[in-house]
């Protein structure tokens, strides 16, 4: 255990004795030792760094023979005790959106897969309700693939005033990204589970986001560690699902849907995008991704879920949302008349037009 002791987890960089990450030690009468180590998340990247520093820091003991090293899976109690530890005693964060008292609508923007112009969708809803009036947060959660700041056109930085972390805005949105949080000249951000949770975590609670309206969360495609730590950490967060008239699309954002029946969240509805090409010359629609995906995945969901799943919106191809997010400026801003913002600013209207609701929130009202 003191060989052990100094085999740090190669991405937190603490023991993992200290982690709770080691299992088990058995020693043989052979002199073979089998080391039972927990993996904070299934298919962890690290697993083999893992195993090969284990293996190095027993391997020179007296009287070892061979190493055999054995990879478990933490449970999610597991996980939680490791968090408290890496905070050290300190209380838990507070999350307001998460608060029942809060008034602030969080919406997640999700998808099963990418390439289905989420991010394109997200920021040009922020910037509808913001130029509406509202005022707005956009958390960019897609951590590996971050795209928002170019796309929304943010050129500041975070500032820390005091312990407060103030985000920066444009185009009347306050805006965060891991993008923004990347060391000069690195821009690959190799994280696992616990430390993406970690800064999902810190986008929610860490910044000071004043008295928002809505907070839109561009999520990551699929099902992975940042949708479970959403479900955990606001789980009063709403889902917009995107996807697109193409039915092996649709069926991957079926699959994202559904995972709200066990996290026990709300889908608000679906928007398919890149719904049709509007000829330049006759004006005709065409289906270029085919369509009916974005009516399949609404039909399926409201099956499956048991409440309405409604079709908030289809938007067309327009080369000018390419060039609107390449240049920083959303289209329902550069050319609100456009058929593909006419669209997107009737989806923010929708969501606008959603009331907070009871659900959560203290009546202050007792039996008599």
């Amino acid at each position: 255990m003191t060989a052990l002791a100094g085999v740090n987890d190669p991405e937190i960089g603490r023991p993992i004795t200290e982690l709770g990450m080691v299992k088990s030690v058995e020693i043989g009468g052979d002199g073979l030792v089998a080391v039972s180590v927990y993996l904070t998340v299934a298919g962890c990247p690290m697993r083999d760094t893992i195993t090969s520093r284990v293996t190095g820091a027993v391997t020179p003991l007296s009287g070892v023979t061979g190493v055999r090293v054995e990879l478990d899976v933490m449970s999610e109690e597991q996980r939680k005790d490791m968090q408290a530890t890496l905070r050290g005693g300190a209380p838990e964060r507070v999350i307001t959106f998460a608060q029942p008292s809060s008034l602030t609508k969080v919406y997640a923007i999700v998808s099963g897969k990418g390439g289905v112009g989420k991010s394109s969708v997200t920021v040009n809803l922020a910037a509808a309700l913001a130029a509406a009036g509202h005022k707005v947060g956009l958390i960019d959660a897609d951590i590996y693939g971050h795209s928002v700041p170019r796309m929304l056109g943010v050129t500041g930085l975070p500032t820390k005033v005091q312990d407060m972390i103030m985000p920066p805005a444009a185009k009347g949105v306050k805006v965060v990204s891991a993008g923004m949080l990347k060391p000069p000249g690195q821009d690959a951000l190799p994280l696992r589970g616990p430390i993406l949770h970690r800064l999902f975590e810190q986008f929610l609670a860490d910044f000071f986001w004043g008295d928002l309206d809505y907070l839109l969360i561009d999520m990551p495609p699929g099902t992975g560690d940042v949708a479970l730590s959403l479900a955990r950490l606001v789980p009063n967060a709403e889902l917009v699902i995107v996807t697109t008239p193409q039915l092996a699309a649709a069926e991957v954002a079926k699959r994202a849907g559904s995972l709200v029946t066990q996290t026990h969240q709300r889908v608000v509805g679906v928007i398919e995008n890149m719904s049709y090409l509007l000829c330049p010359h006759c004006g005709e629609a065409m289906d270029v991704f085919g369509s009916g995906g974005g009516e399949t995945v609404a039909a399926t969901l409201t099956q499956l879920i048991g409440t309405e799943v409604p079709l908030l919106g289809q938007i067309p191809l327009d080369v000018r949302l390419r060039e609107g997010g390449d240049s920083g400026t959303p289209l329902v801003l550069a050319a609100p008349e456009a058929p593909a913002s006419i669209q997107l600013s009737k989806v923010a209207e929708s969501l606008a037009s959603r009331g907070r609701g009871l659900s959560g929130r203290r009546l202050n009202l007792s039996p008599r």
